[in-house]
């Protein structure tokens, strides 16, 4: 469990973080969404402990992270790409860092399978790829097995192949009962991987909510009908909002099931309704800048 509660950080007389609270859950996957210069990166940072918040306290499993008694057992991190010494091969960097977070040199081998390094390890990671070098970050994080992880932007570099990898890692992650918090600027993708939603805008936290929520309540309603005069009236009756668009009419507020039943008894035959569910990019764009 993740929580942020009530974080504040002040630098002089600026505000980067604001009040900040929110939590990521057991078995799920967080998103948490903000552009540049909301206070993100440095709210992932306060609860990693690596930034000491002006107020307000940052948990996870319900004790802050330097409260923590073996932190690379407890909660695995991805915040900045380079972590490795580049003179050092991939096998020698996780080695190292086994020693430090406990693990045997079993669990090195296993990790460099397990994120598609094995064939590269024996190579310098200074003459990695970028993608490469998020696999090795991704293999650094889980070293210690924690059932929290951290995540900034952990698919940067990634070719597509390589993002697939790293969903169906997070989502096993999650599956298997472990805690999930990301960042990530690539939303149409983020979408198929996230079951909750942080937004953050300004230094404030102005969205909590599961994804499938969110999509909830902004979709709307594409309906044709012979009567779209008849429909608009019993449509707005019924507390629907409602405009048009080329031959058809575009209902808010209103489900698929409902809006049906309404033509049913009105007594006019539909001849479309669909459902027009907007993108994560334009609920995040229409919530950022609330």
């Amino acid at each position: 469990m993740i929580q942020a509660v009530g974080l504040v950080k002040r630098y002089g007389r600026v505000a980067a973080v604001q009040e900040a609270s929110f939590s990521a859950r057991p078995g799920r996957v967080t998103g948490f969404l903000g552009l540049n210069g909301s206070g993100k990166t440095t709210t992932l940072r306060m609860l990693l402990g690596l930034v000491r918040p002006t107020a307000g306290e940052a948990r996870i499993n319900n004790r802050r992270f330097r409260d923590l008694s073996h932190p690379a057992r407890e909660v695995g991190a991805v915040l900045e790409q380079g972590i490795s010494h580049p003179g050092q091969s991939g096998r020698a960097h996780l080695t190292s860092q086994a020693i430090l977070a406990g693990a045997g040199r079993s669990r090195v081998e296993a990790l460099l399978d397990r994120v598609g390094l094995t064939e590269a390890a024996d190579r310098r990671s200074g003459n990695y790829s970028l993608g490469m070098r998020q696999r090795l970050a991704v293999a650094t994080a889980l070293l210690g097995d924690p059932p929290t992880l951290v995540l900034d932007e952990p698919a940067n570099g990634l070719d597509p192949e390589g993002v697939a990898w790293l969903r169906q890692l997070l989502r096993d992650h999650a599956g298997q009962g472990g805690t999930v918090l990301i960042s990530s600027h690539l939303l149409a993708e983020l979408a198929h991987l996230i079951d909750d939603v942080v937004i953050i805008a300004k230094g404030r936290v102005t969205c909590e909510a599961p994804l499938a929520d969110l999509y909830g309540a902004s979709g709307r309603l594409r309906i044709r009908s012979r009567d779209q005069h008849r429909l608009w009236q019993v449509f707005e009756r019924a507390g629907g909002r409602v405009t048009r668009n080329g031959d058809a009419l575009e209902v808010v507020g209103l489900t698929p099931e409902h809006a049906g039943e309404i033509a049913f008894h009105a007594r006019v035959p539909l001849h479309e309704l669909t459902v027009e569910t907007p993108d994560l990019e334009q609920i995040f764009l229409d919530l950022a800048a609330a």
